[in-house]
């Protein structure tokens, strides 16, 4: 079982079919278990997964020490993908309580961050330099064309986006090719189809999904809201809550009908899913168990018919999923 690779835009960063989103190896998605989380990195480098997603503000700050542990004396068989773009202080506790509290992609900023990842990471260089979320108080193009000079420094090799429009994209391209953008693709959130994909194919940039897995809900292991700890992301999340969460499970149960027809995983359906959308699609789905791990991989040698994505299709089609993907406050920093 060895992933294949794919390109992710045309000036040809090269990574594993599949990526593995470290976010929930440090926040989210309920306690922190280190000595699993490496093990789990290390299982994916063994199993030709050399793509890791992570941030400064995963933690915050946490999740990019974890993957700088985890990948000492390894660096050379991985690409790393980070992002910048938070303005990161003090929660309501103390001053060790670090959260984001707003966004900053001032030039100044952005260096000052990627300083602080190269640190973190405990290396010279970041493979894909993303900024997180679009700073409307700075032209992006003043963005990329900082991004531009740390690659010309040495310091990116590539550049990429989180969560940016169809208008961002372009101008951002205009001043320096965009390798990828990340933003939130499955059969579940199908939000980028009228717009934003024909403008990565237009301009030649690659697509990474997260949450390529629908926050659970796909792989049919969810509960409601209110059964999760109350700092998992889920407990907030208005799928998972009152009819949107009972309406949600009936339209997953296609994803399962599908899987028990080829013998596989829902998960793995999912992830084939997407795998069959495009080349250019490289999806992230995120976990800190080796077995989860080894089940999604598993997804790249599930091949599924016209005839099975055209039923995937139509059973979770965006009217028939209820509720928003992220609350108000949270849809805001989405620049849509």
């Amino acid at each position: 079982m060895m992933l294949s690779k794919r390109t992710l835009g045309t000036p040809g960063l090269e990574v594993s079919a599949l990526g593995l989103g470290c976010m929930g190896m440090s926040q989210s998605y309920g306690p922190a278990d280190e000595k699993e989380s490496i093990a789990t990195i290390h299982r994916a480098i063994d199993l030709g997964v050399d793509f890791f997603d992570t941030a400064e503000v995963y933690g915050p700050f946490a999740n990019e020490e974890l993957l700088g542990r985890a990948i000492a004396g390894k660096r050379d068989r991985v690409v790393i993908a980070t992002k910048f773009g938070w303005k990161i202080g003090p929660g309501t506790g103390s001053a060790l309580d670090m959260k984001p509290v707003g966004l900053d992609s001032r030039p100044a900023h952005i260096r000052e961050a990627v300083e602080g990842s190269l640190q973190r990471l405990r290396t010279d260089h970041i493979d894909l330099l993303y900024q997180h979320r679009v700073d409307p108080e700075v032209p992006i193009e003043d963005v990329v064309g900082t991004m531009a000079d740390l690659v010309r420094e040495g310091k990116a090799r590539f550049l990429g986006l989180s969560e940016a429009g169809a208008a961002t994209i372009r101008r951002a391209h205009a001043v320096h090719p965009i390798s990828a953008l990340q933003s939130e693709y499955s059969l579940w959130e199908r939000n980028l189809e009228p717009e934003i994909l024909p403008v990565l194919r237009d301009l030649g940039i690659g697509l990474v999904p997260f949450a390529p897995l629908g926050r659970g809900f796909l792989t049919g292991a969810v509960r409601r809201a209110e059964e999760y700890p109350e700092d998992d992301f889920r407990r907030g999340d208005p799928r998972y809550q009152g009819a949107n969460f009972d309406a949600n499970v009936r339209a997953a149960a296609a994803v399962r009908e599908v899987a028990a027809g080829l013998g596989v995983t829902p998960a793995q359906v999912a992830l084939a899913w997407l795998l069959h959308k495009g080349d250019d699609i490289v999806p992230i789905p995120g976990t800190k168990h080796r077995a989860r791990l080894e089940e999604n991989v598993g997804a790249a040698d599930v091949s599924l018919t016209g005839g099975d994505m055209a039923a995937l299709d139509a059973a979770l089609a965006p009217k028939r999923i209820a509720g928003p993907r992220y609350n108000e406050r949270q849809m805001a920093f989405v620049d849509r």
